[in-house]
């Protein structure tokens, strides 16, 4: 799978999405352009006149209470885009123009899943130029009480161990371990977003979650799960959480050579990490593949150039 990663890629044609959005509750149009190499991932606010493009980049990120939203110096916003980084990750794609005309990106149907098979229906414009990889060179980690997350160096992959611990029946302990580049990757992408039932209320009294619904995320209540149709594989949840993550480490602008272990984490503590690694630079390097053919059991070798 990683040998497709090798160059840099657009979508080929205009990709439109609409729906709801899960928090703000409003319509949403959504248009995903080709962009040339280089150009990276850029949003652009079509309903602002001035100041409208938004590059999502951890260091814009500036609320990750329930979604990942990033800000320019202007205050324009868009928010929840993990769920769309994530799936432009998974799919190679790194240039692309979003064009948004309201604050956040619609919720579809709580995963990745329409994101991703739509923008494969529409085919994929495969350039020339080399992409480049962050290689993590050193442990780096964040904790907050029992949360934690932590990042080391990898050889060849991008490999997630992610935990969760609830103590709803339903959700309980649930763990997985994925290998980003080399895994079929379809549980994770057809992974909803999901709540308690008891913490609705809360979450609307804070103004969040009023384009929620049964079409759009998993709801639990006790030890029922109020969705008819039931969960889509045996560790939605936590496969969701792993969606998450890979959509906000694109937040870096590339594709990770990292192993990462995260217990009861989320977008907070996925953004706190990234900020810690690239405080300094001892703690990275960003590479650059020359080789048109390279296998990926040679990324870690003497093939790859070291822009950084």
């Amino acid at each position: 799978m990683f040998v497709s990663y090798l160059t840099q890629k657009t979508v080929k044609n205009n990709i439109i999405f609409s729906g709801i959005a899960l928090h703000s509750g409003l319509n949403v149009n959504v248009c995903i352009k080709p962009a040339e190499p280089d150009f990276g991932i850029v949003f652009k606010r079509v309903d602002l006149k001035l100041n409208n493009i938004i590059y999502p980049n951890f260091n814009n990120v500036t609320n990750t209470s329930l979604n990942t939203t990033v800000e320019n110096e202007f205050g324009a916003k868009v928010s929840t885009i993990e769920h769309l980084m994530g799936a432009l990750f998974g799919l190679g794609i790194d240039n692309a123009l979003i064009e948004i005309d309201n604050e956040e990106v619609p919720i579809l149907d709580g995963s990745a899943k329409i994101f991703i098979e739509k923008i494969i229906a529409s085919g994929l414009e495969i350039s020339k130029s080399p992409i480049k990889v962050i290689k993590i060179n050193k442990e780096v980690s964040y904790s907050d009480g029992e949360r934690f997350i932590s990042i080391k160096p990898s050889t060849i992959s991008l490999d997630i161990d992610f935990e969760l611990k609830y103590e709803n029946e339903v959700i309980g302990s649930q763990r997985n371990i994925v290998k980003v580049y080399e895994d079929d990757l379809k549980d994770i992408y057809n992974s909803r977003t999901y709540c308690l039932f008891e913490d609705i209320e809360m979450i609307k009294k804070n103004g969040l979650a009023k384009g929620g619904s049964l079409e759009n995320a998993i709801v639990v209540k006790d030890k029922e799960i109020l969705n008819p149709e039931g969960l889509r594989n045996n560790k939605e949840f936590v496969n969701h959480k792993i969606l998450d993550c890979i959509g906000d480490l694109y937040t870096t602008g590339y594709r990770l050579v990292a192993s990462i272990k995260c217990s009861q984490g989320g977008h907070y503590l996925t953004n706190k990490l990234l900020r810690k690694i690239f405080e300094n630079n001892k703690n990275f390097s960003i590479i650059e593949i020359k080789e048109k053919n390279l296998p990926h059991t040679l990324i870690n070798r003497k093939l790859l150039k070291s822009i950084a």
